[in-house]
């Protein structure tokens, strides 16, 4: 079903302006729509207590609320219980909480793929300070990663990388770890906003994403852990909510998912994130999924008439809504001011995949990242402005 996006663009406030922005930086951040932010105002103006505490009325809501919540993103990914989803500020920190409460020890290894965005290599690099040992497989080639499991306790790969919206079969790679006994991590932060992630057809053992990319509100994020695998895991934020009682000298811990959330909430955080589900729901993913490849083949056949390098596969549906570039003689970040300039917003680097670009000796590259309100008259506007680029260039 194709999405009416003249429907859809009416729902988010920076896209109803006069001149509206073309807002091509969608795998950065996307935008919110009002629903979204009508709910997080709900909470501050109706109910902005604290949950799981106060029994008076509105404390009760907020409590009730952020259940709510957990149901409805344990649905989404069809998780098998709501207590397997924990909240968390963003997927930096619901890796970081694996990799801090993991009870690896020294000498073990952790495999990665060398597309990872730095939030899944750096803690991995760091833990090697602790003596954990790390190995590098190539993106998406399923021979390297049986080669390279030998021995492995554990694994933490990207399913849709950032840097050009290409996917590696994460379901194939799950199951070949297992065969392995090993654990996996999926880096599902380009993928959950995206396409279908349904973590029981996948088997992973813990999954993070971001709401922020997903028309959710930022400094919101999810961890899904197995009961079985956070029932493994070592608390490492503790404090407040994640104890049920204490003495001088010890303390009992909360029941998962609670001991993994230390302190008081972001509560509206909360409650949006599962707004910004809902919305996601409805206008169905699998839409999504189709329109953002249509937009990607149109944008990709205007850059490559122009004489740009796209990255990634050739085929505009393997690589998401990416399309990452580069044009001769231009710098990227140039190219991006450029457009800015002309209201056409994407972004330019290395897109915190630094390891990547360095190893494949790249300063960079623009990258154009779509979503569901885009349209094929704004692909052709950043069509027509590249075409004057390349001409100055």
């Amino acid at each position: 079903m194709a999405l009416n996006t003249a429907s859809i663009r009416k729902d988010f406030p920076l896209l109803c302006q006069k001149k509206s922005p073309v807002y091509f930086d969608n795998a950065c951040t996307t935008l919110r729509p009002a629903q979204v932010l009508q709910k997080i105002r709900e909470y501050y103006e109706q109910y902005p207590s604290c949950g799981g505490r106060s029994h008076h009325k509105i404390g009760e809501r907020v409590t009730e609320e952020v259940l709510k919540a957990r149901k409805t993103v344990s649905d989404f990914f069809n998780a098998k219980s709501e207590s397997e989803m924990i909240f968390t500020r963003n997927t930096t920190e619901g890796i970081n909480l694996v990799c801090n409460s993991l009870r690896l020890k020294k000498g073990d290894t952790v495999l990665c793929s060398d597309k990872e965005h730095n939030s899944n290599l750096v803690p991995w690099l760091e833990a090697g300070k602790r003596g954990m040992r790390h190995k590098i497989f190539s993106f998406g080639n399923i021979e390297d990663f049986k080669r390279k499991i030998k021995g492995i306790k554990f694994v933490s790969i990207v399913q849709t990388s950032n840097v050009d919206g290409s996917s590696q079969d994460i379901k194939e790679m799950t199951g070949i770890a297992h065969d392995n006994n090993a654990l996996v991590l999926i880096d599902a932060a380009q993928s959950a906003p995206h396409k279908e992630v349904n973590v029981r057809k996948i088997d992973c053992d813990f999954l993070a994403c971001s709401s922020h990319k997903m028309l959710g509100p930022s400094g919101m994020g999810l961890l899904y852990g197995k009961t079985a695998a956070l029932e493994q895991l070592n608390q490492f934020l503790v404090g407040g909510d994640t104890v049920t009682n204490t003495t001088f000298s010890s303390f009992t811990p909360e029941k998962i998912p609670e001991r993994f959330e230390a302190g008081l909430q972001d509560y509206a955080g909360i409650i949006g994130a599962a707004e910004a589900v809902r919305y996601l729901k409805k206008i169905g993913l699998s839409n999504i999924e189709k329109h953002e490849h249509a937009l990607n083949a149109k944008l990709s056949e205007g850059l490559t008439g122009l004489g740009a390098q796209i990255l990634g596969p050739e085929e505009p549906e393997l690589r998401s809504g990416i399309v990452s570039f580069n044009v001769k003689n231009l710098d990227p970040h140039n190219v991006a001011l450029m457009l800015d300039a002309q209201n056409i917003m994407i972004r330019s680097g290395m897109h915190c995949v630094h390891s990547w670009f360095n190893a494949n000796r790249l300063k960079g590259s623009a990258r154009a990242s779509l979503y569901l309100y885009n349209t094929p008259e704004e692909v052709d506007m950043m069509v027509e402005q590249m075409r004057k680029i390349v001409k100055l260039a």
